[in-house]
């Protein structure tokens, strides 16, 4: 990725603030996943349980942080910037969306090569409440965070490779998964979004 060097290095000038800076930045708006930096220190601390449950506290409460930053932030220019830019249909939909499906959907992005700082916008603008915003964002964030530490304590150099691997082509992933929910979405949502309340 372009720039990935660069904002790494900057992030690690932090010291033991880092992981959680990169962590809590990704959640609003900078394109590095925090796995980049998580994987490593995870690695090099493999032997020791304590600091890998410490390091996944550490990346999960600071990404769960950053959404709630994202989802306020969302909620005050959101909705300004969707109808600038869509439709007030489309801006109706989405809020549909999140008012049925939004703690599903907030769990697949916090989980998923999905851009969680997007949804956390979303979620904003479309008024998703706070409470269940963070419970997807803390067992999604948790989950992936979490089964990262355990392989990569349970495998090590294996599992390293392998969420290397994911991490170059996690664009592609996030890619295909966008179509499938798109898909998913719009069968949902054939309807007006007034009809299907009424449903």
């Amino acid at each position: 990725m372009i720039g990935e060097d660069f904002i790494l290095e900057f992030f690690n000038q932090f010291g033991p603030f880092a992981l959680a800076l990169l962590s809590f930045t990704e959640a609003i708006i900078q394109p590095i996943p925090p796995d980049v930096m998580f994987l490593p220190m995870a690695y090099d601390e493999r032997n020791s349980v304590n600091m890998l449950l410490w390091l996944w506290f550490i990346v999960t409460f600071a990404s769960v942080l950053g959404a709630m930053v994202g989802h306020a932030l969302g909620k005050r220019y959101g909705t300004k910037l969707l109808d600038r830019f869509g439709k007030p249909h489309h801006r109706e939909r989405l809020e549909y969306l999140f008012e049925r499906y939004g703690v599903w959907g907030m769990f697949i992005a916090a989980v998923s090569p999905l851009p969680y700082k997007v949804f956390g916008w979303i979620a904003g603008a479309s008024d998703m409440k706070m409470r269940p915003f963070v419970i997807a964002g803390i067992f999604g964030r948790g989950l992936r965070f979490g089964l990262e530490a355990i392989l990569i304590y349970l495998y090590g150099d294996t599992a390293m490779d392998a969420a290397n691997w994911l991490l170059d082509h996690e664009l592609i992933m996030a890619v295909v998964l966008i179509l499938l929910l798109g898909i998913i979405g719009w069968w949902f949502t054939k309807k007006n979004p007034s009809e299907l309340k009424t449903a």
